[in-house]
């Protein structure tokens, strides 16, 4: 009898059974393809991605087109220790890729020496604003970054050293279909044992044997010192700012300027901001105050600790942490992940990705790295745990004698200017037009508090005026009022207190626009002279007519005659019911014109001093010619060879504003806080 298992003759056992098995793989075959179906049509880019692009987790970096990148920073002059750190920083971002250039923000002779050692790929840019004692201001400076056309800009402390994978990080940053802000945390080091080469591409141990990133990663790894104020911000060439509103005249060097930009990214929600603090290893050495530059640093600090005071909770308000994404790498992986949202985004996928659903389609070690990452400090673990505490007490630590040594020309020269709060955009015109002339000896007097921490803020060399009168008005101080009379008397004694120092004074209100330094002329005239300008207006005549010397703008020097003379102008000025000009002019040049010699001078006849007055052509008061009537009052004075134009002879400040900066002779932007520059396209004619 054949058996019932025989191959050849299957029983009706195994025809039923062979039934169901069908019936079960048809089944299962349906459920896997509805299955299948369903994600496709949920995640049909990322299935796409991966059929078309299986090899993007194998793509060596080399492969990946490296953007350009161009990195600015401020760096201190190259002098000392100091320099050598800084050296090694440049070398480490140029031995990085060819395709990063640098831009160093400095007016100091040092630094383009180093640049030109370097050759075309580091440069210097000095046009951006400085405060007095040469720190740049971090809103000019991100300013003049977001002008740049590489693929990426950076903004790195100088002596902030950078490692192959920062490179790496913008790599993969910069394939990314969003305008982003990358921001990293370097690591605070006391030392490290591994030097660049002399080529600066490559690391060596003591014993001169290449040392690869993963070693140095392993040492860094140790050192978890990323909580300090310093921070390395990125970003791609996009079309959507950085973050929201206008910049604070921050002074750059503290982290207060960092804080308030990531804030306001995050705030503003215009980028994808991303800490990639984890993907881009560098570091900085403990680095030490230098005791000549304490003066110098304790004023930084002061202007950027009252800047905190004044803006308050505007500047820096709670980060919203919910749109900070982090960067990681995982098994040559890059991974952008949202802990607070439960988001992934991974590179290759354009599209942002539960981490539910990521969890259920990508490896388990993947997975455990989103997990290890949330233990790790990042930007915001750094915020909350390093809260802003701004000081309680603010004291400038610069003294008048101490502020006229540093700021001093070589002939012992400054240029003094009175300003009230009202005046305080003029006074910045004026003073951003001296800077364009590479003016720095100049002094402003503060005649209320509000316009002394207002020129703090920008970074001014400000002190208190002795005598200031109390309540001037914002808008009815001009000349004539009796608020004029009182603010003018101040002046003269101001100029008196510099002289009896040791110092010559050039006296020019904010409202005196220059065209080329006037100095080189002015100091010509030699001791026992004042030099005064004319406001006669009649364009023939004697110009030394009574009452036609105007005390906005003269150059008195040190000595024992201009002294005692000044002497004599201020206490007849303290006994006057009128402005300190008449006294001027009655003291020196006698009530009527007594003491008058020709038509352009004066003698004073106990004294001896010679007051002479300017040529009109070359300093032209408001009323001389018309030139304010012009069409064209710029060329006009040009044309007549004008070293300055007094914008007086009008009444009201707002209509002397909007005559001077309808007049194009403006020079600063009232909305970024600026001196405008040839690279800034601000249109200033937004005051009114």
């Amino acid at each position: 009898m054949e058996s019932q298992y025989s191959p050849f003759f299957p029983s009706s056992y195994k025809k039923k059974a062979l039934q169901s098995g069908l019936w079960l793989i048809w089944v299962c075959g349906f459920f896997l393809i509805g299955v299948s179906f369903y994600f496709t049509q949920m995640l049909p880019n990322f299935l796409k991605e991966e059929i078309q692009k299986p090899e993007i987790f194998t793509t060596g970096f080399d492969d990946l087109n490296c953007p350009k990148i161009t990195i600015f920073t401020a760096p201190r002059p190259f002098i000392g220790k100091i320099g050598e750190r800084q050296t090694l920083a440049l070398r480490s971002w140029l031995g990085l890729s060819d395709n990063i250039n640098v831009v160093l923000f400095s007016q100091d002779p040092s630094v383009f020496s180093l640049a030109v050692s370097f050759g075309s790929r580091v440069s210097v840019e000095p046009n951006v604003d400085f405060s007095f004692v040469g720190t740049p201001f971090f809103h000019s400076m991100v300013a003049r970054s977001m002008t740049s056309s590489s693929d990426v800009t950076a903004l790195i402390d100088p002596d902030t050293i950078l490692l192959s994978n920062f490179v790496s990080s913008l790599k993969h940053a910069h394939k990314l279909d969003e305008d982003w802000l990358l921001i990293a945390l370097p690591q605070n080091l006391s030392h490290f044992p591994f030097h660049l080469d002399s080529k600066g591409k490559n690391w060596q141990s003591e014993n001169g044997k290449h040392v690869g990133i993963q070693k140095m990663q392993e040492f860094l790894s140790h050192k978890f010192s990323w909580c300090g104020e310093r921070m390395i911000i990125a970003w791609n060439n996009g079309d959507l700012p950085l973050h929201k509103g206008v910049l604070p005249p921050f002074l750059y060097g503290k982290g207060i300027h960092n804080r308030w930009i990531i804030t306001e990214a995050l705030t503003s929600d215009y980028r994808l901001v991303i800490d990639s603090t984890l993907t881009i290893s560098s570091f900085y050495f403990d680095q030490e105050i230098l005791n000549s530059d304490i003066e110098n640093r304790s004023w930084e600090i002061t202007g950027n600790s009252l800047l905190g005071k004044l803006y308050g909770s505007f500047s820096f308000r709670e980060a919203n942490f919910s749109n900070l994404f982090r960067f990681f790498e995982c098994r040559k992986e890059y991974l952008l992940v949202n802990s607070d949202q439960n988001i992934a985004y991974p590179l290759w996928y354009k599209r942002q990705l539960s981490l539910s659903i990521f969890s259920l389609l990508m490896e388990k070690k993947i997975v455990d790295c989103v997990h290890v990452i949330k233990s790790l400090e990042g930007v915001k673990e750094c915020f909350l745990k390093k809260q802003m505490r701004l000081s309680n007490s603010i004291s400038l630590p610069l003294s008048l004698e101490s502020l006229l040594s540093i700021l001093a020309d070589q002939n012992k020269t400054i240029v003094l200017s009175i300003a009230g709060y009202s005046y305080k955009d003029m006074l910045m015109s004026w003073v951003c037009r001296l800077r364009h002339l590479q003016v720095s000896n100049f002094l402003v007097c503060a005649l209320d508090d509000e316009i002394y921490n207002f020129a703090i803020l920008q970074g001014l060399p400000v002190i208190k005026c002795l005598y200031s009168p109390t309540n001037i008005s914002f808008d009815n101080c001009h000349f004539g009022t009796e608020c004029f009379q009182r603010v003018t008397k101040v002046k003269s004694r101001m100029v008196l207190q510099i002289l009896k120092l040791g110092f010559n004074v050039l006296l020019s209100d904010v409202d005196v626009y220059w065209f080329k330094n006037p100095l080189p002329y002015l100091s010509s005239f030699g001791p026992a002279v004042l030099v005064v300008q004319s406001d006669e207006y009649n364009t023939t005549g004697p110009i030394n007519f009574p009452r036609r010397l105007n005390s906005g703008f003269y150059y008195a020097h040190s000595d024992n005659i201009t002294i005692t003379a000044l002497e004599k102008v201020v206490k007849h000025a303290a006994s006057s019911n009128l402005s300190e000009q008449p006294s001027f002019y009655d003291t020196l040049c006698g009530e009527g014109g007594t003491n008058r010699l020709g038509d352009y001078q004066c003698l004073e006849p106990e004294t001896k001093l010679l007051i002479n007055f300017l040529n009109r052509d070359l300093f032209p008061n408001g009323a001389y010619r018309d030139l304010w009537e012009d069409k064209d009052t710029k060329k006009s004075c040009l044309d007549k060879g004008c070293l300055i134009l007094h914008n007086n002879w009008i009444s009201g400040r707002k209509k002397k504003l909007e005559r001077q900066v309808l007049s194009r002779l403006w020079d600063y932007d009232i909305n970024t806080r600026m001196c405008l520059q040839s690279w800034h396209t601000t249109n200033s004619m937004s005051y009114f």
